[in-house]
Parts: structure tokens; C-alpha cells; sequence
């Protein structure tokens, strides 16, 4: 047998997102969200996976949503590449699910709570060695649970979670091990076939089971992604020593007159700034192919949050045409 690997977003969707894959996904949410307990019984795919239906990587999105037999709303979300500004796009896209409940005429009464679900194959949180982590609103001191809780964010940080086959104690181990381990496996192992839903998970990831038409979309995906990944990888190597050359000489200059050191950091810090620019152009060319230079003096200009949610949208361009409209639409000085 050869799995398909769950940590590519699209082969997450396939397996967790499919019609036939609500109870997957509620043992999965019982699992990561509520530590194992029976909290959800049924649940609702909202627009499920289909088979052939998948046309464009860049316009295509790969996120699970779903509707809980309570109401409540859950975005889950796999995330291979750490990108900047990702916590504030789960957080962003979970309170506009949160929002975009209520429909003309209805009240706030009628709003559920919305559950942002993020599984990354990063470490985003070097404080504590916890995989799964829990974020609601909170009173700041004595820590009392806003009422109805509305929105609730769960990040599953995967790199963190290190047991063997042996150690694994509980459905949370082995949904985590799945995610972890399945594309390196040949066989599933008994321990986890006891778990009906599981089992069930790994017959979809069976790459037999995939038409030729899934298999092509799916190798398209992951190729998509290594060479993001390396685009990344190499830009940010490039745009890290250029930036810091450029601004180190510039701080050094102004270090004339204000001393040596304060020069320096003055230098660290513009090398920082145009680093971060560069590395916007050199994936933006990667993508698009060259810029013309109105477009890169208004790249110029843009401050590090904006650099940073441009760097979140760069590969849903398709065009320089794209670029230019997210620029009127998001930095219109």
C-alpha cells in the first residue's frame, strides 16, 4: 500500500472533506477539539471535495468547513508552509465565518460559535511544547470565558508530536500519528485499526483508490507546493543578504555622525525592511514575471503589515493584472 500525504492540503481535504468522510471528521474534531470526548454526533460538509471537479491550483481552495449538530461552524485548515501573517489569517477568516452567519432580518441571538481549526507541519509557538493549543476570548485577570465563547481558535502543530506506534495512548495519538505518518507506511497498523473511522481514512488515502485524474491533480498540488516552498526558501536566503548589505552600508554612513554602533543597528534594521521588499519582488517575479516600475515603487512604499498580507496573496495571482487590483483595492496611498 502507498498513502497519500495528508499534510498536502489537498489530499487533507480529499480525506477529511469528502461526502463520504462526515464521520471521519467528526472523530477527528472530537479528537483534536474536545480531547476525545463525544461532543459532536453529527455535522454538515460544507462544499465537500468532489472528485474531478478541482480545475486551477491558484483559485482553488483547500480549506474543510463544516456546520456541528449544535450550529456551531468549524474552518479546518492543513498548512504546510509557514507563511507570514497565517495566525491572523485564521483568525481573520474564522471571525468572518463567525459574521457571515446572520443573513437580512435575522438577530444576534441566532449567531454560533465559529471554530478555527489550523494543522500545521511548522512550530508556531516556541513557548511551550504543547501540539494542540486552545485560544478563546478570556476575562485578562481572572481568566473567566467571554459568555457564549464565540469564537475559539485550535492550532495543531505537528513537528511537536513525537511518539512512536508504541506510545500511542488514545484516539488524539492516533488521528496525530495518521497526519504524521501515514504517507511513510505500507500497511496500517492493527493498533489503529480498531478505530473504525481511521481505518476508513487510511482506504481513502490508499492511492489505489484515487481515478487517474485525482492522482495527476494531486502530484500538480505537491509539486506546487515544493516549488513554493524552495521559492521561499531561496528568496529569503537572497533578499537577507542583499538587505542587510544594502542597509548595513547605509547605517554605517549615518554611523559617521551618530557613532559606530548605533550605525550598525540602524543598518540591521533598514536591511531588515528591504529585505523583507525584496523578497515580495523576487516571489512576485517567480510568479508573474517581471514587474513594470510603477508597480515596483509602489512596492516600495508599503509597510511591513502590508508586505506581510501581500505575501499572503502572492500565489493566488495569476496576472500582474491581479497585483495591481490588490494594490488599488488594499494600499490605495
Amino acid at each position: 500500500m502507498k498513502f497519500i500525504n495528508p499534510k498536502t492540503d489537498y489530499a487533507f481535504k480529499k480525506i477529511f472533506g469528502s461526502d463520504q468522510s462526515q464521520d471521519i471528521l467528526i472523530s477527528f474534531l472530537n479528537a483534536i477539539v474536545y480531547q476525545g470526548e463525544t461532543f459532536i454526533t453529527s455535522l454538515e460538509i460544507i462544499d465537500p471535495y468532489a472528485p474531478g471537479r478541482i480545475s486551477g491550483l491558484k483559485t482553488t481552495y483547500f480549506d474543510v468547513k463544516a456546520k456541528l449538530n449544535n450550529g456551531e461552524n468549524v474552518l479546518i485548515e492543513m498548512q504546510a508552509v509557514n507563511v507570514p501573517a497565517f495566525g491572523k489569517r485564521i483568525l481573520y477568516n474564522t471571525a468572518k465565518m463567525y459574521v457571515n452567519q446572520l443573513k437580512l432580518g435575522e438577530v444576534y441571538p441566532e449567531l454560533r460559535a465559529a471554530i478555527g481549526v489550523a494543522v500545521t507541519d511548522f512550530i508556531m509557538f516556541n513557548e511551550h511544547n504543547k501540539v494542540i493549543s486552545q485560544f478563546t476570548l478570556k476575562e485578562d485577570e481572572l481568566l473567566l470565558n467571554y459568555q457564549h465563547s464565540p469564537l475559539k481558535l485550535v492550532f495543531v502543530e505537528l513537528p511537536k508530536f513525537n511518539k512512536t506506534l508504541e506510545e500511542l495512548i488514545n484516539i488524539t495519538d492516533k488521528w496525530l500519528y495518521f497526519l504524521r505518518k501515514a504517507p511513510d507506511l505500507e500497511v496500517v497498523p492493527e493498533s489503529m485499526l480498531i478505530v473504525p473511522e481511521i481505518e476508513k481514512a487510511f482506504a481513502i488515502a490508499d492511492r489505489v483508490n484515487l481515478s487517474l485524474e485525482e492522482i495527476d491533480d494531486l502530484e500538480k498540488r505537491e509539486q506546487f507546493e515544493r516549488e513554493r516552498i524552495g521559492a521561499i526558501e531561496l528568496s529569503k536566503a537572497e533578499a537577507r543578504a542583499e538587505g542587510l548589505t544594502q542597509g548595513l552600508t547605509q547605517g554605517l554612513t549615518q554611523g559617521l555622525t551618530q557613532g559606530r554602533a548605533e550605525g550598525i543597528e540602524i543598518g540591521e534594521q533598514i536591511g531588515e525592511q528591504r529585505g523583507q521588499i525584496n523578497l515580495i519582488k523576487r516571489l512576485l517575479q517567480r510568479q508573474l514575471g517581471e514587474l513594470n516600475q510603477s508597480i515596483e515603487d509602489s512596492l516600495s512604499q508599503l509597510t511591513s503589515e502590508q508586505l506581510s498580507a501581500l505575501a499572503e496573496a502572492i500565489f493566488d495571482f495569476s496576472s500582474v493584472g491581479d497585483l495591481s487590483s490588490w494594490l488599488e483595492t488594499n494600499c490605495p496611498n
